[in-house]
């Protein structure tokens, strides 16, 4: 054997070794483990369903007329999941478990964690203001605090730009809306910093300051900030100011089935919604958070701490949550609601409980839960399940 081959193959050797331990190289071995991971984590035998949840679930479906998807988990793993009745009623096109929602306002906890990745990163402070990136914005004195707390004050694009668009069937972008607030200065609602004022703008805004700052995308942003990180593989954001047709088979449907919700052109804009997701991604997204994979724990915690006048002593708003705050447990969660869909996302930060429940036909399937925070040995979430001093009362 030559001297020379003994090199070629030593050197080849070294090559591999050198390959091997290489930040791209360790990047993808880490990805892929954490890929094992998640598929453990989503890992469900039905045979092995609660099946307390599974009969309420069922009566919900029957008495109540939720249409959707369920998945309920309890420290980490999968206790239930399940998806009932039609993605598209005209089509009789079921749902299944990887069916993508519009998330609509439950969109808004995942654009605070866009937001506060830039603080993290220190390309953001929460004391900056619009004016920073935007200085035509014509409401001096909103900081990035406020923005994420709803205490901005601002006027509701949503309501204004229904007046004002010259085009209603061409979409919106998020930067036609923050131009629009600039060109014709609708009233504000109130001060800066003056009370609790729940407005879509805010996260509108919120995502256009991403794309100042970023040069990116919003839906690009977040997905190599929140979704990718997160092992998100089934959720992205879906703008009709990109998409004509937004690729999702989920159709919103009204409170009768026979009417479909068509998009608009508000579903153009972004950040206050615009995400599309599926059960399965949400509570993925639940465990990441928990891992520190997303966020620095401690400024992820701070999202958590009620900001806004305390509803009931006991309801709340932080950074993009809503806070419920009984003295047994510490609970953050959102709702959603938008052209059609109605969901709910509820993360019970004591006891590691995870209810996600996405909806595509909005009627009030949602707000009769009661027996399955019971079931769950969970706190109600109901807000007028609760007098002024923050205790229980049944009706």
């Amino acid at each position: 054997m030559s001297i020379n081959f003994l090199r070629a193959v030593y050197f080849t050797a070294f090559l591999g070794l050198v390959g091997c331990s290489s930040p791209e190289a360790k990047q993808k071995e880490i990805v892929q483990k954490q890929g094992e991971k998640d598929s453990i984590a989503l890992s469900y035998d039905p045979a092995n369903a609660d099946k307390d949840i599974d009969a309420f679930m069922q009566n919900l479906h029957k008495k109540s007329a939720f249409n959707g998807a369920v998945l309920v988990a309890k420290a980490g793993k999968i206790i239930y999941q399940n998806t009932f009745g039609w993605a598209d009623y005209l089509l009789k096109d079921s749902l299944n478990i990887h069916s993508k929602f519009e998330l609509a306002s439950l969109s808004k906890p995942l654009t605070s964690l866009g937001t506060l990745k830039l603080v993290e990163t220190g390309k953001l402070r929460l004391d900056q203001t619009v004016n920073d990136f935007f200085p035509d914005f014509p409401y001096p004195g909103v900081t990035i605090k406020m923005l994420l707390t709803h205490r901005s004050g601002l006027p509701n694009y949503v309501y204004f730009a229904e007046d004002v668009w010259p085009d209603k069937k061409k979409p919106m972008s998020n930067m036609d809306a923050m131009s629009l607030l600039a060109q014709h200065k609708p009233a504000r609602y109130g001060a800066p910093d003056g009370r609790f004022l729940y407005n879509n703008s805010n996260f509108m805004v919120l995502a256009s300051i991403i794309e100042k700052i970023t040069g990116k995308d919003f839906g690009v942003y977040m997905k190599e900030t929140v979704f990718d990180p997160a092992g998100m593989k089934h959720t992205a954001v879906l703008s009709k100011a990109v998409y004509e047709k937004i690729p999702t088979n989920v159709v919103g449907h009204d409170k009768v089935w026979r009417r479909s919700v068509v998009q608009n052109f508000l579903d153009g804009p972004v950040g206050d919604k615009g995400i599309y997701s599926t059960v399965q991604d949400l509570f993925l997204l639940d465990i990441a958070l928990k891992e520190g994979r997303v966020l620095d724990k401690a400024l992820l915690d701070s999202a958590y701490v009620p900001r806004s006048d305390a509803k009931r002593s006991l309801f709340s708003y932080g950074y993009g949550w809503r806070t419920f705050s009984p003295k047994e447990a510490q609970i953050v969660y959102h709702t959603g609601w938008w052209h059609g869909f109605r969901n709910l996302y509820v993360r019970d930060l004591t006891d590691d409980i995870t209810i996600v429940l996405l909806s595509n036909m909005a009627n009030g399937s949602l707000v009769k839960l009661d027996d399955l925070y019971k079931i769950l040995k969970m706190p109600i979430l109901r807000q007028n399940a609760y007098n002024a001093n923050g205790d229980f009362i049944v009706n």
